[in-house]
């Protein structure tokens, strides 16, 4: 274990370079910042310091932001997708030149490693090349018209004003895979992010800033809310709003789901995940063993593809339980942005809270401590929120703790004696995002991929639960709530289907060979 006692990095250029203030207004409709509501005060996980305050947006803030969303959307609309594709491109350009200190930022205001934070970043920077390209391919269909002199044939238009609701732990990438393909889309976004990371939000918004300045582009068609749930609620009940994509837990996404349905809104939901990794006896270890670790303690337990349970052949189980135990002790914990540590802190005091709990509660309930947790303290661990990744051994997933997403870096390990069994425990909770299975042998993978296999969006094969890239639809089923974003066909949720059957003759007859003479 690290004792974080690296050299403290000084973090004042990088909010300076960012544009960020002691004081910063949490409301942009895309040229102007303003914000008449309550501070909201962004505390450092790394070390408890205060880094800056937002203000939250008020009802009257937010009027604000929608009039200019929807004024611009009548323009951006008509702009060309090639063109709306070279904006996008701009804006993946000036993110690599701020990459560094926009990755220093995530890593200071969220707490995760300094290679994650710029790999996030990186993220940003793909979905953007990815969805220059996309500006050019946003393809309809053409079908055959059973009526003589006529065409058919299918377009796609944008919808409107897009809502997008982030979580703190990916606090800008999430966000780029919405409003990037929203854009070329021909879409306009209002995004609220997490109050727990407010100012990577308006970092973003004052880098895509300069890119509007430069091309004289209207205000409106970027724009960022600040606040808590009830700033959320602002958008999911507007039918200003067609589409609201959210980020975050289980119920969240109930809440958010119901009312925009209510209002016959759309609602693209990425909420929680209970991953587990299958080893096999025919497993490559060598393999398995850093997936395994990267995937339970990256972030420090805080992405929904977090690794959460481990379903390990009997054969297998004790040794590889004890080379976990061995890579375990390797974890060097401390200061995310000393790049020789391995894990961060979590988010904050509350997130500590839960993690203890859980641990107690799998104990309670007949959990087996194989790799104790529990919280750092002393020097480099004075804001309280670094704990030790742990791993307790259960019997299944009937513990209700396993059932459970804890957002901490507590790995939960079980035996299983057939395939079959192994692919039960592992669709066996209610959250169905990423799973994985290490083997070499090819039956086994691919009845893994089979409809009877894995019942996630993500099914992986010699690699484990995260680091998707942004080339698939990332997404899951079951209470991880069944949306898609990113690549492939994911750009289809941010329009609307429109079908056109053309009659270019001098005939008028109906379809299905019905007759209407008079």
């Amino acid at each position: 274990m690290s004792t974080a006692t690296s050299a403290e990095l000084n973090i004042s250029p990088v909010l300076t370079k960012l544009g960020l203030k002691k004081v910063n207004e949490g409301t942009s409709t895309g040229k102007h910042f303003f914000g008449a509501g309550a501070l909201i005060d962004s505390y450092s996980p790394v070390d408890g310091a205060l880094i800056a305050s937002v203000t939250s947006t008020t009802d009257a803030d937010y009027e604000k932001v929608m009039d200019a969303a929807t004024e611009a959307f009548k323009m951006w609309r008509k702009m060309p997708a090639p063109k709306r594709g070279e904006i996008v491109r701009q804006y993946g350009d000036r993110l690599r030149a701020y990459k560094q200190e926009l990755g220093m930022l995530v890593s200071y205001e969220m707490g995760k490693s300094l290679q994650e934070g710029l790999g996030e970043v990186q993220e940003m920077i793909d979905i953007c090349d990815f969805a220059v390209g996309l500006s050019r391919q946003l393809y309809g269909l053409t079908m055959h018209s059973e009526r003589p002199g006529h065409r058919m044939y299918e377009q796609w238009h944008p919808i409107g004003v897009v809502g997008i609701i982030s979580a703190f732990n990916f606090p800008v990438a999430v966000w780029s895979w919405n409003s990037a393909l929203a854009w070329v889309c021909g879409d306009v976004c209002v995004w609220k992010a997490s109050e727990k990371a407010p100012l990577c939000a308006i970092a973003c918004q004052n880098i895509w800033n300069e890119v509007a300045a430069e091309n004289n582009l209207p205000e409106g068609i970027s724009g960022i809310i600040t606040g808590d749930y009830r700033v959320g609620e602002m958008m999911t009940k507007d039918n200003r709003v067609p589409l609201v994509s959210a980020t975050g837990s289980s119920r969240m996404g109930r809440i958010v789901g119901s009312m925009v349905a209510e209002r016959f809104g759309r609602s693209l939901l990425e909420l929680g995940g209970n991953n587990a990794i299958i080893v096999t006896p025919n497993a490559d270890l060598k393999l398995a063993i850093p997936a395994i670790v990267f995937g339970a303690v990256g972030t420090a337990g805080q992405r929904c593809t977090t690794t959460r349970r481990l379903i390990i052949h009997e054969s297998i189980f004790e040794d590889l339980k004890a080379k976990l135990v061995a890579a375990y002790s390797q974890i060097r914990i401390g200061n995310p942005l000393d790049q020789n540590n391995h894990v961060g802190p979590l988010i904050d005091k509350h997130a500590v809270d839960m993690y203890e709990k859980a641990i107690a509660d799998a104990i309670a309930q007949g959990g087996k401590v194989v790799v104790p947790g529990g919280v750092l303290k002393g020097e480099g661990f004075e804001s309280g929120c670094y704990v030790k990744p742990a791993i307790i051994e259960v019997s299944g997933t009937d513990l209700a703790i396993v059932q459970h997403e804890t957002f901490a870096p507590i790995l939960y390990i079980m035996k299983y004696q057939s395939i079959e069994e192994a692919v039960a425990k592992q669709n066996g909770v209610n959250q169905g995002l990423s799973s994985s299975i290490m083997t070499l042998n090819m039956r086994e993978a691919e009845y893994f991929l089979s409809a009877e296999g894995s019942d996630c969006g993500i099914a992986n094969v010699n690699i484990g639960t995260s680091g998707a890239e942004i080339g698939g639809a990332f997404g899951g089923e079951k209470e991880t709530g069944g949306g898609r974003e990113s690549g492939s066909d994911s750009w289809k949720a941010y329009m609307r289907r429109q079908t056109n059957t053309i009659n270019y003759s001098n005939q008028l007859p109906l379809a299905q060979g019905i007759k209407f003479d008079f």
